[in-house]
């Protein structure tokens, strides 16, 4: 994760999430101690990171956010797929270095993930921004 390099708001939220990191996952979940799904991850983190209050959806979050193209992700935007009949189902927060954490509910754990990674990759939606414009 070396080439990771946030500032601000997008640093806020990428160091409150990699504080997440092993958190176990629970569907529902939007509490550390409990267990966090994808979205309450997300939500969690804008909260405490920054004091914004998101929607509980991964579909309501990237409602609520601006599009911005894979190419021009930063660290603290959302990435969004869909791994279910609906689009946007699941949601993790781009880190950097096309990496993302988020929490899965296979093997149960908050973890970093690549957008190259044979699940993930075909199954990416979009980013989104909830940060100001440059």
């Amino acid at each position: 994760m070396a080439n990771i390099q946030v500032d601000g708001a997008g640093r806020e939220v990428v160091m409150y999430a990699l504080g997440l990191l092993e958190t176990n996952y629970q569907f529902g979940g939007t509490n550390p101690e409990a267990g966090l799904d994808c979205s309450g991850l997300v939500m969690l983190v804008y909260k405490n990171a920054l004091g914004v209050s998101l929607p509980r959806s991964a579909a309501e979050m990237a409602s609520v956010a601006r599009p911005v193209s894979k190419a021009k992700l930063q660290a603290g935007d959302l990435v969004f797929f869909k791994t279910t009949d609906r689009s946007f189902s699941h949601v993790g927060i781009y880190l950097g270095d096309d990496k993302f954490i988020h929490a899965p509910s296979s093997k149960g754990k908050v973890r970093i993930e690549s957008l190259a990674n044979s699940y993930f990759a075909p199954r990416f939606e979009g980013g989104r921004t909830l940060m100001s414009a440059n």
